[in-house]
């Protein structure tokens, strides 16, 4: 099944096709289904999507395979296709063969089977209703990931210190040779906590807060990249910072940790392949060093403090004395919770500059970015060694022009940057902030615009419909239910991103997820989270929220659990995706028997809602 979004605009000034209704302005949505592409002239593939993400590392399931064609004249539909998979080396491995069909989207895999950590790549072409063939597509490929527990080589390690009460941030350090030259280098890394990852001191992706938020005691998610441009001849070194994070922070209510663990841990390996066809494997054991970062503290409602005076300079590169470092500790943690990544990460979006610098009638300094956005703000700052800049973040100013707080209840929302004397360039690592306005406590020096950047963070689900009218007020409706997708977007779908809570709550999610589908992309970000709600059901009852931090008693309330049977229903009806149906059919059918053992004569009328 074809399914696509059109749109139309009514604009005279845009468009000679006018769609105009008493003088007003309209953008009128389409969705349409089965063979559709009624405006193309040629059958050539513009696009194609591999398990709905371009070329994306790292697949543990079978992928499926989409392609669009190129826009041309009216009437133009596809009767046929054939698609071809190459191996690595380029020798197809694979073909349907000429297929009768109009089918498109999320066409499955269906030859040999596939290998860990092998990269395959497809191409396809397709008939035209006149019989007419059109050119192969170029290329387009994928990697797989790790299909086997027995895959990993790496080790689970932990920081070989004594903990502080804090919880600062560790940071792991390995230094290894790679003396020949390297055709490709492949890094697989999770974390109990978040992580960043450098390799010679170059950071690892641009993904931030990996490895995600997952039920991690049944679904720990880990990340896929290519390296290789990273790695230099000769020494190399890897390095790693982690975070408490959603594993071990404080979570819920009443200063609630440690909902999946106390440790804090590191688990990556590198799969490096070289030009004469060796290999070789890096991963983490008992060789790598430990330290403690310059992190002090860390936790996703408080923000964070760090001190510059303790960064260890050059410690993710070659050269750096490592001596005084300590050892790590190899644990035991489970492996077969361990699948690879199915949605989009988060990343760095949006960027503002202050729209206005004053003082409130409070007498305290804030800058207003005109935009509720959530993110962190990135700051220049010049000032004396030991002194403390304290960023404190709010949604609105109170009725007399104040900083206003209260909504964050218990959350402090701030980061605490002691400075080292010298010109430097602050932003956090594993926290976030849902704000428009800052407040700042001992900056140095004047406060200029062009230091202060404000940053959205959000998993980057692709923009798909866009809505406009006549109406200033409508459109500004539009442009706020927009943000705070954004902002409620980072990893699971929330019901808040700024005070002590941010909770994947189950009636928040099935009440958006349609019109989510409509402003953007999002069919990979709920399939993904619906597998969460299917593991944490208990005994078919679904929770407030999921991942459940609030414990078993805080399960199945009407409206809210039915998530289990209308996201999944949603999610199919806009992209006909029958994997999420059959993936999901169990949860739901929990769901729904669950309901039928608390009812009497049809009807449920206990329990909490």
């Amino acid at each position: 099944m074809n399914k696509f979004l059109l749109l139309f605009s009514s604009s005279r000034e845009k468009s000679s096709s006018l769609f105009k209704i008493s003088g007003k302005k309209f953008l009128f949505f389409l969705l349409l289904s089965g063979s559709v592409f009624s405006s193309f002239s040629q059958t050539a593939i513009i696009s194609q999507l591999t398990e709905n993400r371009v070329e994306p590392l790292g697949l543990d399931v079978t992928p499926r395979f989409t392609w669009l064609l190129k826009p041309g004249a009216r009437n133009q539909v596809q009767t046929a296709y054939e698609l071809k998979v190459f191996d690595q080396n380029g020798k197809q491995s694979w073909s349907t063969g000429k297929v009768n069909s109009d089918q498109s989207v999320l066409v499955a895999y269906a030859g040999p089977e596939l290998e860990s950590g092998k990269k395959y790549s497809w191409q396809v072409r397709i008939w035209d209703q006149t019989g007419k063939a059109g050119p192969w597509s170029a290329k387009t490929g994928w990697q797989m990931g790790m299909l086997n527990t027995g895959d990993w080589k790496a080790k689970w390690i932990e920081p070989g210190f004594e903990e502080e009460a804090s919880r600062p941030s560790p940071v792991f350090r390995k230094q290894f040779q790679s003396g020949k030259k390297i055709r490709s280098a492949t890094a697989f890394i999770t974390a109990h906590g978040m992580y960043e990852a450098y390799i010679n001191g170059k950071r690892v992706g641009d993904d931030y807060f990996t490895p995600g938020w997952t039920s991690y005691k049944k679904r720990l998610q880990y990340q896929v990249y290519d390296v290789t441009s990273h790695l230099e001849s000769g020494a190399n070194v890897i390095g790693v910072m982690l975070g408490s994070g959603w594993y071990r922070g404080i979570l819920a209510w009443g200063d609630a940790k440690n909902h999946f663990g106390k440790d804090i841990a590191l688990l990556m390996q590198l799969n490096i392949e070289y030009a004469d066809g060796s290999t070789e494997i890096i991963a983490t054991d008992d060789s790598w060093k430990s330290a403690v970062s310059h992190v002090r503290y860390s936790e996703i409602y408080n923000g964070e403090t760090a001190d510059s005076n303790l960064e260890l300079k050059g410690w993710d590169k070659k050269g750096y004395n490592d001596s005084d470092w300590k050892g790590v500790k190899v644990t035991e943690h489970p492996m077969n919770v361990l699948l690879a990544t199915y949605n989009e990460g988060i990343k760095k979006k949006e960027t503002f500059k202050p729209v206005k610098i004053f003082k409130t009638p409070a007498g305290e300094q804030v800058i207003d970015f005109g935009q509720n956005l959530v993110g962190w703000v990135v700051i220049k700052a010049k000032g004396n060694k030991g002194d403390t800049l304290r960023v404190s973040h709010a949604e609105v100013l109170d009725k007399q022009g104040n900083f206003y707080i209260t909504n964050l209840r218990a959350a402090k929302s701030e980061d605490n940057f002691i400075l080292n004397g010298s010109e430097e360039t602050l932003e956090p690592h594993f926290t976030w902030h849902g704000f428009r306005y800052i407040r700042l406590h001992n900056y140095p020096g004047e406060i200029k615009p062009e230091n202060f950047t404000a940053v959205a963070l959000y998993s980057d689900m692709k923009p798909t419909g866009e809505f406009t009218s006549s109406h200033a007020l409508i459109n500004k409706l539009q442009q706020n239910i927009q943000w705070g997708q954004k902002g409620n977007f980072l990893d699971v779908p929330t019901d808040c991103p700024q005070r002590d809570e941010r909770l994947g709550w189950t009636g928040d999610a099935q009440a958006f997820v349609r019109t989510g589908a409509y402003n953007m992309n999002v069919h990979n970000f709920f399939s993904k989270w619906m597998k969460d709600v299917a593991a944490d059901q208990i005994n078919g009852a679904v929770p407030f929220v999921v991942p459940n931090v609030l414990g078993e008693g805080a399960v199945a309330s009407a409206g809210w659990a039915d998530v289990a049977t209308i996201a999944p229903w949603q999610i199919y009806q806009v992209y006909g995706d029958k994997k999420i149906l059959s993936d999901q059919y169990e949860s739901m059918k929990a769901w729904v028997e669950y309901m039928r053992s608390k009812s009497t004569n049809d009807l449920w009328n206990t329990g909490f809602h």
